[in-house]
């Protein structure tokens, strides 16, 4: 497997050729991805970018990712790391127009003219999706309020009793 992934390819002629990339990505190289961990420490992302065209002729990226994010657990406000190991179809095209001809289980990937692919921002995309809005650490408890209600909380009235009581009136 190549140490690096090319910092940009032409995706028709990979599709054309049928061509694979492996590679590794540190974490610390994607910093996009990197705002939103809780630090760059930790393995290398693992990817493959498989092109081809499938049985309709539609070019396709079969996108393979394996990496562990460094999180903050939003219960515990501990470090975790997250396990993700991500297949993605993505169905090129050159146009929005072309979208609609996608088979279902294609996510569409829009390219520029000169069909310029970035490999390692594609990856760094499909992680950015892949984190969760609250990242919560498998296995952590949930927490739970600890303190009792107070008496006066409970007692406390409803603003909007008065307008159920005006209501219920009316239709009377």
């Amino acid at each position: 497997m190549s140490a690096k992934m090319p910092e940009l390819v032409d995706a028709w002629r990979m599709v054309a050729s049928s061509m694979r990339l492996d590679g590794r990505l540190p974490l610390a190289s994607l910093t996009r991805l990197r705002e939103v961990l809780a630090d760059a420490d930790g393995d290398d992302v693992i990817c493959s970018i498989e092109f081809g065209r499938d049985a309709l002729q539609q070019p396709y990226a079969l996108l393979r990712v394996q990496a562990g994010l460094p999180l903050i657990c939003q219960r515990t406000l501990k470090r975790f790391v997250l396990p993700l190991d991500i297949e993605q179809r993505l169905g090129l095209i050159r146009d929005e127009a072309e979208e609609a001809g996608l088979l279902p289980d294609y996510e569409s990937l829009l390219l520029e003219g000169d069909g310029s692919l970035a490999p390692a921002a594609l990856v760094e995309d499909e992680l950015i999706l892949a984190i969760p809005a609250i990242p919560v650490a498998p296995g952590s408890e949930a927490v739970e309020r600890d303190w009792p209600v107070s008496t006066e909380e409970e007692t406390r009235v409803n603003p909007f009793a008065a307008l159920a009581g005006l209501k219920k009136d009316r239709n009377n």
